[in-house]
């Protein structure tokens, strides 16, 4: 296991920001992974874990404690059960995006949509990763896990993953998990995606919503949406030194939502209809890149190192020369912009470390 101190955090991040680590080790297998777990946790050391760096935010000052790197590798498929598709087990140090195209080279649906995502596969459940109509917890069947409070590894079913939008049990309880491996069952469909849900892409490949098309034009029509947008990384393009979508879509309980539209009519006229979407009952989920617009707030927006992404107005991006507290001034400015002209309040999506929105 490698072991560096007063390491730079920042280039282990999408955004390239943040101090060092007092201590940074990277582990290339999950015994190192709970070993170097378990010594941090039995000595007391403020622990934190990185995976592909795609959802962290690292205060200037960087972490005073221990910093690991999951650098795991695995990707073994085996058949379903009754012969249909396939199992997949990643090990969490594994490129999501990289996984997602070995699958679709083997024909497999089922995370074709989430091509292009950045980061590590352990990171997925987590977050319950999802984009364009597919979320991993469709096709997680099981999460093998480092429990830090039983001092034991353990398997958790998916039912028990307490998935819903961008969340899980995991999320619920940061400290106490740390994820090892990730395992799926995907569908053989004959080289089929599946079944095609999000109308963006449904668009783009020309289809309607509920077609299938064959699984690499799938995601090769995904990938050409997402580079659009900013959300392929590329070490040359600045638009792609960011998290991804910095702020979740808010889900709105019925009464906050008529509050909501009774603002969209005072601000924009009676006859703007804010996107609207069933989120479970009594629940409305709504478009944070719409409010981030109609609030004012354009793509490219900003004088500073920090700016809206010239591509899309979800992505905060670092032009070069930011500093964390440059991000966290523009993710704020625009978080209170929304704030005071709908009433919403925008939640931040990558996890802070030593800061806060």
């Amino acid at each position: 296991m490698q072991e560096l101190h007063d390491a730079p955090l920042a280039p282990l991040t999408t955004f390239r920001l943040g101090g060092p680590a007092r201590r940074l080790l990277t582990a290339t297998t999950d015994a190192e992974v709970i070993d170097a777990v378990r010594e941090a946790d039995a000595a007391g050391t403020p622990l934190l874990i990185i995976g592909g760096g795609s959802n962290l935010v690292i205060g200037d000052h960087g972490f005073d404690g221990t910093a690991l790197r999951i650098a795991t590798t695995g990707f073994e498929l085996t058949p379903a059960a009754g012969g249909r598709g396939a199992r997949l087990e990643l090990a969490a140090g594994e490129n999501w995006s990289d996984a997602v195209a070995r699958t679709v080279e083997a024909g497999l649906a089922g995370i074709e949509c989430l091509a292009g995502i950045p980061g590590s596969a352990g990171a997925t459940p987590i977050q319950n990763v999802g984009a364009y109509g597919q979320d991993v917890s469709a096709t997680i069947t099981e999460v093998v896990a480092y429990d830090r409070r039983a001092g034991e590894t353990v398997t958790i079913p998916a039912a028990d993953c307490s998935f819903a939008y961008r969340h899980s049990r995991f999320k619920d309880d940061p400290t106490r998990y740390v994820v090892l491996r990730v395992r799926f069952e995907l569908e053989d469909a004959a080289g089929l995606s599946a079944p095609v849900k999000y109308a963006e892409v449904a668009r783009a490949l020309g289809v309607e919503q509920g077609d299938r098309v064959p699984v690499a034009r799938a995601r090769e029509t995904v990938l050409k949406l997402r580079a659009g947008k900013g959300m392929v990384l590329d070490p040359e393009d600045h638009d792609t030194w960011s998290a991804g979508s910095f702020f979740t879509n808010p889900i709105l309980p019925a009464a906050a939502y008529e509050a909501f539209l009774a603002r969209v009519a005072e601000r924009l006229g009676p006859d703007v209809a804010p996107p609207a979407y069933p989120a479970g009952e009594g629940l409305v989920k709504t478009s944070a890149a719409w409010l981030i617009e109609r609030a004012g707030f354009t793509k490219g927006y900003g004088d500073g190192p920090a700016r809206i992404s010239g591509k899309h107005t979800l992505a905060l991006t670092n032009r070069g020369a930011a500093t964390t507290e440059d991000l966290l001034a523009l993710a704020r400015e625009v978080r209170d912009g929304v704030r005071a002209a709908f009433g919403v309040t925008l939640v931040n999506e990558p996890v802070t470390v030593g800061v806060s929105l």
